[in-house]
Parts: C-alpha cells; structure tokens; sequence
C-alpha cells in the first residue's frame, strides 16, 4: 500500500510539473526521452549546423596560435624567410608591417625555427651601455617559454639559450647553456632594441645584430646568420578571417604535439576534415561553414572589446583598459585546475602579440588603449580627437602614443605614414605653457598643429599608450587624461 502511494506521488510530481503533458507510448513507458510535443527542429541542414557550430568553436580556440602561425607563415611567403633567418628592422617600423598592435617607438628583431630539426640556440648579447633586449620567446601555441633581457632568464647577462623540442632527453651541459625545453616544435621570438641615453636608433640596430640563432649540431661553427631588413618592405601578418583561416588551424595541428587537453576539439576538427596524417580537402558545405564561422567569430571578439572591456578601466573613472589582462594566476594561458577559459584566452591574442610569460605584480611597462571619449562614446572613424599628456609623465624610459586601425589592431597607413608621437618627439611639437603636451588624432590636424597629429585616414582609431619604466608615482597616483571629441 505504502509503495503504491509513493508511486502514485512521484507520477503526481512529474504530471504537475510538466503541465499536465504526461503521455505514454502505446501505453508504456510515461516521461520518455523526447523532446516537447510539437517541438521541431531550428535547423533544417544538420551537416552545415554541426559544422559551423564547431568551425566558429575552433576560431575562438586557436586564436593564440593562429596569431604567431600568421607572423611565421608571412615571413615565408612575402619575405624569403628561411628557418634560422633573422628579421631585424633597421628603422622604427612603418604600416609597411601590418601586425597586431605593433611597436613603433623601439625597432624589432625576430626569428622562427622548427625543433624537429633539432634543438636550437639563441645567442642574446649582454646588456650594458652599449645596448639592451627584451622580449619573448615563444612557442606554437603563442605562450611564452623564455623571458629575454634584464628581467628574463638571462637576467640582462646574456647567454646561450638552447631549446628542445618534445621530448627531447639528451643531455644539456648547464654550465654553457641556459636550458629550456619546449612543449612544440615551432618557436619565434621578437625582441625589441632599446635606444639607450646617448645612443641612437642606428647603434640599437648594430647592437640587436649580435644576436645568433642556429642548431646545437652547427654549435662547434655556428654560421653567420642572414638578416633581413624588411623596412621598405610589406610584412603581412595579420590573422585570416576567412575560410583559409582553417588552412593554418590545419598546417599547426597537424605538426604540433596534441596536448590531452585539446582532444575534444580535435574530434570537433575531424567534422572539418582537419586530421592528422590526412590532406585537407574540405568540401563546398564544409568550406561555406568554416567562412561564416571565422567571419563570426571576428565580430564576436569585435564585440567583446566594445562590450566588455569598456568595463574593465585601467584607471578608474577614465576608458582605458589594458592590452595585458592575465588570468588569475597573472599568466596568459587561463587554464585552471577545472577548465580553461576560452573566451578570456582569446582576448588578448585577438589585439595582441609576444606577452610575458608572467606579468609582474608590479610591472616596468603598461599598455592602455583607449576605447571611448571622456563622455563614454566610443571612438569614432572621420572625428577628431585630443588627448592631454601632462609634463612629467613619472617613467624612466619614456611615453609614446601609437594609434591604430581599430578593425585590424594594425598601423593605419597615411601620406606621412606616421603612428606614433612620444616623449622622444617633445623637441619637435607644440607644447603648452605647463610642460604638458596636446596630441590629435584623427582625418586632419588642427591648423598649425600638424607636428602633434597622427592622422587617421578614416579608419576607426585605438589609440595605445605605452609608458616605459614605470616609477612608484605612476604605480601610485598616475592617471591619464582621458581623449575628448574636438570635432
């Protein structure tokens, strides 16, 4: 009695709960796995749905290594890189190199390798008076493995650092080397050459052409390396946002180690025809996905940044936010004990490249980009916009603004090609009566005032500030102006 009660209680339960839409099939089985009455499907082509649902997972997914994948394959393809090549700018960069947010205030130099040839050595030379490096190396997946300069592994000394593909486990003399094995076997590195007091941008140059790079087996006679000065030359970096982005996806996976926790996704590839030991031949539905999918996923991240990072301010009560946001852990991977954050992980290789591989608590340089106006507009293409920079800005090294193309996170090119004005540039620009100076940025410069514009050439601007050198006032009670529409 008392479990026929029960019974009749739970079928009540799940009856009233359902509204009253309990029904058997042919008399058995009440509550089975289907979905609501009249219920029908959203979609009609299944094939092209699982398709695009993956594609668009997987654009979210290998934003960071497509971001270094493109830096590599263009260098290949515009610039006659091969391996162990070193790409060393002569002058500070123009638009000629369409790179995520790139630097125009240091010169840059940069290298790629492939450890399935071996393990590779980096030879940085020592800072001093002469000159000084930083930057990254980093691996397949965009994350760094090596800090270089003062504050990286080779705590400014220099050094030979070698590095070792996936299991590797021949053994390293650590009196010689600086050892640091790679979980991939495509590397890159982007140093940049700071110009020292009392030097110039030629002597950062010649300074920055003492770095090596060449296989441990050549180590008893290292050759001379071949730089490429591409200054005069197009460098096109920039991620695809098509359905060719899907090509690179494949040229990395197919190559790299699988780490376990990526498999789920490289089942979801498998749907894309993207596999392992097979060619890349995706069919007309397959290739119609894998497009909107990549053209989706830019607007998405698009949206994000107008969305959501107008919520994380550097300084509070101004619309800046910072080109560094880190996980928790102060890292860039965003892997946790119980996920990884896709999404958040996305970010900032979506704008960016070449991070740190942990960002100090309290860091020697920060990069701002501006978002919105001081009323919270954001920043519009065809307008033009001032910003106020005050006398003093508490750094060691210096102040620059650089603007880009708010679409493509690149140079905007221009008749003067100019991108960036910085406290090198005081001497050249109009400055007022405190010692504070007023920059433009838009379609055309104020009358008079051409020295203290960066033109926009109608392209929606970000523009970026970069402080080097940061002092315990910065840290402390610095907070920039924020930009105000003049027109």
């Amino acid at each position: 009695m008392i479990q026929a009660l029960f019974i009749f209680i739970l079928f009540a339960v799940a009856f009233l709960s359902s509204g009253g839409q309990v029904l058997a099939q042919d008399g058995e089985n009440p509550i089975s796995g289907k979905p609501p009455i009249g219920s029908e499907p959203s979609v009609d082509d299944f094939d092209y749905q699982v398709k695009y649902q993956r594609a668009f997972e997987a654009v979210i997914w290998s934003r960071p290594a497509l971001g270094i994948y493109s830096f590599r394959r263009a260098a290949f393809d515009w610039l006659g890189y091969q391996d162990n090549d070193i790409i060393a700018y002569s002058e500070l960069a123009t638009p000629r190199l369409e790179a995520l947010t790139a630097n125009s205030s240091t010169s840059y130099i940069a290298a790629f390798t492939d450890l399935r040839k071996g393990p590779v050595v980096v030879e940085i030379p020592a800072a001093g008076d002469d000159g000084s490096l930083y930057g990254q190396v980093v691996d397949a997946w965009h994350l760094t493995i090596a800090d270089v300069g003062p504050s990286g592994i080779d705590k400014g000394e220099g050094g030979k650092i070698v590095f070792t593909p996936p299991g590797y486990n021949k053994e390293i003399d650590d009196n010689e080397y600086i050892h640091v094995p790679s979980p991939n076997y495509r590397i890159a590195f982007a140093f940049r050459s700071v110009v020292l007091p009392g030097k110039t941008l030629e002597d950062a140059y010649e300074y920055a052409k003492r770095t090596r790079i060449y296989y441990l087996s050549e180590a008893d006679e290292p050759p001379e390396p071949r730089f490429i000065d591409p200054i005069n030359d197009r460098y096109p970096t920039l991620p695809l946002y098509d359905e060719h982005l899907f090509e690179d996806i494949y040229d990395i996976v197919t190559v790299e180690p699988v780490q376990k926790k990526d498999k789920v996704m490289m089942g979801m590839l498998k749907s894309l025809g993207i596999e392992r030991g097979k060619p890349f031949s995706p069919d007309e539905t397959t290739e119609l996905a894998m497009r909107q999918a990549a053209i989706d996923g830019w607007h998405y991240l698009q949206y994000l940044v107008d969305k959501e990072m107008i919520n994380r301010p550097y300084w509070e009560d101004r619309h800046y936010y910072s080109l560094q946001p880190t996980d928790a852990n102060n890292k860039f991977d965003f892997t946790y004990e119980d996920r990884i954050d896709l999404i958040e992980r996305a970010l900032p290789f979506f704008w960016g490249t070449f991070y740190p591989k942990e960002l100090a608590e309290t860091p020697t340089t920060e990069y701002t980009a501006a978002i919105a106006d001081k009323d919270g507009n954001l920043l519009e293409a065809d307008k033009l916009y001032k910003v106020n920079v005050p006398a003093d800005v508490p750094v060691e090294q210096f102040w620059g603004l650089t603007v880009y193309d708010r679409d493509t996170f690149s140079f905007i090119y221009s008749a003067s090609n100019r991108t960036t004005l910085s406290s090198y540039d005081i001497e050249k620009m109009e400055t007022n009566a405190d010692g504070s100076v007023t920059l433009y940025v838009g379609p055309n410069a104020p009358d008079g005032l051409e020295s203290n514009w960066i033109p926009t050439s109608g392209k929606r601007p970000m523009p970026v500030m970069r402080f080097y050198g940061l002092t315990e006032e910065f840290k402390d009670s610095f907070i920039m102006p924020d930009f105000e529409l003049v027109e």
